[in-house]
Formats: structure tokens, sequence, C-alpha cells
């Protein structure tokens, strides 16, 4: 946690000091920058304010050849894992700290943490946004409880203004990063995940450059076990944490600047203290394509009934898109770690995932326009057993001969296989028939 006022030293570091990236630090030496003690301490501090997630076998585990377990972390109260670092360290600050209250400046899942567990615990809490905030994730930092105010075209226009009235009126302006209190907090994760699955080989997080949740899980597992496998993904449009480690210091990539879809996963690397265990305590990060976050929302929505947004698809994402085959057979949990997605953009990503897993396609083909010719062509797509979404039927630019029709169809089918007999159907009846390509 990142904490910039006048009040800096409240919250002190616990990481005394960080290794140098090329320094040679044994998994021992690497754990005293965040001790499993610290996380134990956090887990009891914040039984009773958080959730203690399920973490259920899935049904997806036939599909990809192993047990998954998927730890349902969307389940928290504002949506996110996030609850658990900002509820230790909102519980850690003094007394004194508690009364004048805490500031933050961005819409993010961190934003609304804040939001609902320092109502909860009655510290006085305001999230400054920009003017084109989602009015969804205000509206949701305003009935958790925070004071809302709007400033700024921009979110640096909006962090500034936070940090003046922080230093005004004695907030303590926050800004996630990664404090050990912070980890720490997330950390419980790694914990609850070891109490809930036994036997485990593997375990996936979202990484990206926010990863907080990572580092800290991978420090209490390691701990407790450390033949289990911790395993990172992110973005391939963004892939801040595997450019980070390669140049062994956070850096920073122009395109990051927290896509709207991608959310956390698109921003910047933000600490030496996570990217330190990162290096040492996680096996492998992998980085998926767009697609395979999308199928992976799909798939969580239909076999899980969990609505999440690409930050919590994103770990599934791995064993859909088949980057992890050496997991095939194996014991293997999945960090689900949020689900706030807006409306809008859920209807956008399942429409664009049912295409891209070829169970919606469409075609166009032209036939005469005479009485009985339409029905015939509906005829084929019920023997076929397509379901018709949306059909048009365009006349007038129609450049064949006179009297025909050109017909567009888009139509709903099971799998990919189902998908290439209706084409085969449809070619042997109509050969000029033209199909729009994905």
């Amino acid at each position: 946690m990142k904490i910039v006022s006048r009040n800096e030293e409240l919250l002190r570091d616990a990481l005394s000091c960080i290794p140098q990236p090329s320094s040679k630090t044994s998994l021992a030496s690497c754990n005293k920058l965040i001790r499993f003690e610290d996380i134990s301490a956090a887990a009891f501090k914040i039984q009773c304010g958080v959730q203690k997630t399920p973490c259920m076998y899935s049904r997806l585990s036939k599909q990809y050849g192993m047990d998954i377990y998927l730890k349902k972390e969307f389940l928290q109260y504002t949506g996110s894992v996030k609850e658990r670092g900002v509820l230790y360290l909102l519980m850690s600050l003094p007394q004194d700290q508690q009364r004048k209250g805490v500031i933050v400046a961005s819409d993010s899942n961190f934003s609304m943490a804040v939001a609902f567990h320092a109502s909860e615990l009655r510290v006085p809490a305001f999230v400054v946004v920009p003017s084109g905030t989602a009015p969804a994730r205000a509206k949701a930092c305003r009935d958790y409880g925070a004071v809302l105010v709007s400033y700024g075209a921009a979110a640096k226009d909006s962090q500034l203004h936070a940090r003046r009235l922080a230093q005004e009126n004695g907030y303590l302006y926050l800004e996630e990063e990664d404090s050990a209190v912070y980890l720490s907090g997330l950390g419980t994760v790694g914990l609850e995940l070891y109490e809930q699955v036994p036997k485990l080989d593997a375990v996936i997080f979202p990484a990206g450059g926010h990863c907080g949740l990572l580092a800290g899980s991978a420090a209490a597992l390691k701990h407790l076990n450390p033949h289990i496998s911790v395993i990172g993904v992110e973005s391939e449009n963004f892939p801040v944490l595997q450019q980070s480690l390669k140049a062994g210091q956070p850096t920073e990539d122009q395109a990051c600047n927290n896509h709207h879809f991608y959310g956390d996963v698109s921003g910047v690397c933000f600490g030496s203290n996570s990217l330190q265990l990162t290096g040492k305590l996680v096996d492998k990060v992998v980085a998926v394509r767009e697609e395979d976050i999308l199928i992976s929302m799909l798939r969580l929505l239909e076999y899980e009934r969990a609505t999440v947004d690409a930050e919590g698809a994103i770990g599934l994402a791995a064993l859909v898109a088949g980057k992890l085959p050496e997991l095939k057979g194996k014991r293997v949990a999945v960090v689900i770690c949020s689900g706030n997605l807006e409306l809008h953009l859920l209807q956008q990503c399942i429409a664009r995932a049912l295409t891209l897993d070829d169970r919606v396609c469409r075609f166009s083909l032209v036939i005469s326009d005479r009485p009985g010719d339409m029905s015939k062509l509906l005829e084929i797509l019920a023997r076929e057993e397509a379901r018709v979404v949306d059909i048009k039927q365009e006349r007038t630019f129609v450049t064949s001969e006179l009297f025909t029709v050109k017909v567009t169809c888009t139509v709903e089918t099971r799998d990919k296989i189902h998908t290439a007999q209706l084409r085969n159907a449809l070619l042997e009846r109509y050969p000029t028939t033209a199909w729009t390509e994905r």
C-alpha cells in the first residue's frame, strides 16, 4: 500500500530491506520479505470482516483433463479479493488516523473495498474520481458508505486533488501498492486454499501489474508446502510482470493504463516487494490472449453460474488456451478473484465469446423471391437444429438476377461440430452460401 501524506510514517513497511535482482537469495531469506507469521496474524484479525470463500470442485474438470477447484473470491461483499488486504490495512491504522479518515483516487476494486470496510469500521472515507467514471462504479462507492467527489477529466487530476485534500485535512491518502500489511492480507487466500483442498499440485492466480495477490499467496503456500506450483497469468496485450521480471525491476509499459476491460491486470507494475517475492517464489508466469479470456468468462458463466470480469477469468484462461499441459491429471486450484463487470460490457463480452467459440455464426445467400423458397431455407435450419437469432432480407441492392433476395442469417449452434454440419447442409443446397468469418 502506498501511503502519501504528512502521516506517512504511520504505516512503515515491515520490509526493512529488498534484495537486489542480482543477489542470490534462498527461499528462507526471501520469506523475510513477508513472514508467514504476518499472514497468519492477518487471517486471524480479518476473519470476521471478510468471507471465507468456497473452493469448489468444478464441472470443467473433465473438459480439461484435471481436477479443477475454483476459489470463488468474487463472492466477497464488494466482488473482489482486494477486501482482504484493505481490511487488514485499515484495522492496522492508529486510532488517531482512523478518526481523521482516508482518501483514495480511483474507481477500482481497491477503492470500493476501501469505501465499504472504512464504513464498517467507522473510518471516514473519501473517493475522488474523474468526471467520466462509469455511473455504476460511482454509485457503488457511494452505496458502500464513502463520500464521493467527482473532480477533473483525467485520473491524474483526481489524484492531485485527493493528495491536496489529504494534506489540508489530515486524511491518509491510499494508493494500492505492496506494503507488508497489504500483502499479508491478500496472502490469506493462500492459507485458505491450503486448508480447503488437500494434496494440491498447483494454484493459478491472476498476475499483471498488480501482482500482490500472487506474491502474498505464494509466500503462504510455499511456506506450507514448497512442492505446490504457483503460477501467474497475465494478458499478452499487457505482459507487465514478465517484462519486469526480465528487467529485474518494475517497468512501465506506455500501453498500461488500466484498460477498461482488463482492469487491474493491465496496470503498471507497482512495487519491488511484490516483484521480488514473485521472482523468488512463483514457478511460472504465462500470458494469454484476449480471446481465451472471453471464452473463459463464457465457461464460468455456463458451468459455474459465475459472472466474472477479465481479472476473475484470466486464471482459467490459461487452461482454456492449453498453456499449462504439465497440469494434466493434477489437482489444480484457480483463484477467481473479481466479479465487477458492468452490465453493458458483460453483454458484449458474452456475445463475442459465443462467436469465438463457434456457437454463433452468420451466413449470406441468394434465393428466389418466389413463395415457398424462404420456408425451404428455414426447414433446413430447423432440420439441423440451428436456432435463428436474426434474419434479414435485401432486395433493393441485390446485383444478381431479378426476382431474387439476399438473405443474411445469424444462427446459434451447439458447438464447432454442429456448426460444420450446418455449413455442409447449406452448401449442398445453396453452393454460393458465403460465411462471415470471425
